[in-house]
């Protein structure tokens, strides 16, 4: 990556400290400890919270190393929960466009992300609109796979499910057809909701129509419903069949939802999801919101 001008390195450096140090541990889950020395989080932590090396967020906060990526910069907003203003001023001190909203790199709704971080045994998302997954708790990403590297269209679940069909593994094939329509009735009043010179919507719709024919077929039946609470069969590549209950809230915009996944009552899937602790993160090829 390329480097930054000094002057920029070293405000970036001193940004993220500041904020770093307004943060109390159990503001982003983690304990106080008896021996904590400095106010709010530790670089350390920052670091596992960003997904990055400590190495890597040091040279950050003293102004020297390369240039942040998009992503990172995403994921330090994420870590050091700041405002939708902090987030675009982090993304100008690193010389980088501010994301456009609704992508990979969008900033969270910080309720959301508050409520993400409680839900400690409860595998949990939150999604744009579009279906592009944004964050993840630890569970989650047990249960449905690390969806942190997906670009461009790729990001979007939806996307994946009807261009490329390992993304279907995780459901029977018997649920398949009931799926596709929901996703295409979901996309549309996501659509609706957009604003009318909104590009993005329209062009994950345009592409998707031209790539298949399944999604050109259920877009011209013209159906609409927004996606909330629904019951799902996943496969689980270790645990096998999961009946799970798939509970969604929204931002107020809509743009936004947190998704987690409870078991179904009646069933063995909350013995099922107990084990996800022990079987660790498995590599497996979309989630099924």
């Amino acid at each position: 990556m390329a480097g930054m001008g000094s002057v920029r390195h070293t405000e970036l450096g001193a940004f993220l400290r500041s904020r770093r140090e307004r943060i109390r541990p159990a503001d982003v889950g983690l304990p106080h400890g008896p021996r904590r020395r400095v106010p709010g989080l530790r670089r350390d932590e920052v670091a596992q919270l960003a997904g990055a090396s400590v190495d890597y967020y040091n040279e950050l906060e003293r102004g020297a190393g390369s240039q942040p990526s998009e992503q990172m910069l995403a994921a330090l907003a994420r870590a050091l929960r700041l405002t939708a203003d902090e987030r675009d001023y982090l993304f100008h001190l690193a010389d980088r466009p501010v994301p456009t909203h609704g992508g990979a790199a969008s900033h969270v709704h910080p309720g959301m992300l508050d409520l993400l971080t409680r839900l400690t045994s409860t595998p949990a998302q939150v999604i744009t609109d579009l279906h592009v997954t944004l964050v993840q708790n630890p569970p989650a990403v047990a249960l449905l796979g690390d969806h942190s590297g997906f670009r461009g269209d790729r990001a979007s679940f939806v996307h994946r499910w009807f261009t490329e069909p390992e993304a279907r593994r995780l459901y029977p094939e018997a649920d398949h057809e009931r799926q596709s329509r929901a996703f295409v009735a979901d996309l549309r009043a996501a659509a609706a909701r957009r604003d009318a010179k909104d590009t993005e919507a329209r062009s994950m719709i345009a592409a998707l129509r031209e790539a298949s024919a399944e999604f050109a077929g259920l877009w011209a039946a013209h159906d609409v419903a927004v996606r909330r609470d629904d019951r799902k069969r996943l496969n689980h590549p270790s645990l096998g069949l999961l009946e799970v209950n798939c509970l969604n809230l929204f931002s107020e915009d809509g743009r936004q939802r947190l998704l987690w996944f409870t078991p179904a009552v009646g069933t063995d899937s909350g013995d099922l999801l107990d084990l996800l602790a022990v079987l660790g993160t498995q590599q497996v090829s979309g989630p099924p919101h």
